[in-house]
């Protein structure tokens, strides 16, 4: 009898962390079965060094056949799959609340979309490692649909159909956070992340008017409100 009382002594916190993580890992998401939860490296570079053993672990993606329906500003989501708080190389920003991580209603996309930001985030911190994480703001509501100022500030007149994100852009003086002007936007790491969008075929990549990027005619476009953060959109998966 001591025995198994000493067991049962031995199992009960393990009991209750698993439970803690199923609870949690229920909150994060949205009533969806997960599909499959693995992001192929294929074609990335190799990262700069492999994470300790003791470092920061972060959550998996978890993919659920999701489908972009209608169009980004007028469209819905099915089955959206949630960018995590934090990953490999990036971190996310609540514009709202202006704190990170965003919370988790706002970063919802296609499984392409959300594949895409992780890949250009390990692309980006394999290319700068000392750098700041890459910084990712809103991308759509968990079923889409309307992303209008009832949700914040000015609201978004697209982010409908899980095929946009907002990216910051780095600070010039290195600290975390949105810079305020276009003068406090460090240049060169911006184009690179405009640069590895583009590159991992990126539909369309905005960017202000005022902080002199380039990129492809057609896909890099200049556009108002967009001096701070530049806005990707991936085509249609389907």
């Amino acid at each position: 009898m001591q025995r198994l009382a000493l067991l049962i002594g031995l199992l009960a916190p393990l009991a209750v962390a698993v439970a803690l993580a199923l609870a949690l890992q229920a909150r994060e998401g949205d009533g969806g079965a997960p599909i499959r939860t693995t992001i192929s490296d294929a074609g990335a570079p190799p990262l700069a060094a492999p994470q300790p053993v003791n470092g920061p672990h972060y959550p998996p993606v978890h993919f659920r056949a999701s489908k972009a329906v209608g169009l980004p500003h007028a469209g819905r989501l099915i089955r959206a799959t949630r960018l995590p708080a934090r990953g490999r190389g990036f971190t996310t920003w609540d514009p709202i609340t202006r704190d990170s991580p965003s919370r988790g209603w706002r970063r919802n996309g296609t499984d392409t979309l959300v594949g895409m930001v992780v890949r250009v985030a390990r692309r980006y911190r394999a290319a700068e490692p000392r750098e700041l994480p890459m910084l990712v703001g809103d991308l759509s509501r968990p079923r889409g649909g309307n992303f209008g100022p009832q949700y914040g500030f000015i609201g978004h007149s697209t982010h409908q159909n899980g095929r946009d994100v907002d990216v910051y852009y780095p600070r010039r003086d290195g600290r975390p956070g949105v810079p305020k002007t276009p003068a406090q936007v460090n240049h060169r790491l911006a184009q690179r992340l405009v640069d590895l969008f583009v590159a991992a075929g990126a539909e369309t990549v905005l960017v202000g008017p005022n902080v002199s990027l380039k990129g492809p005619p057609g896909v890099v476009k200049r556009y108002p409100n967009h001096d701070n953060h530049l806005h990707v959109r991936i085509a249609d998966p389907d």
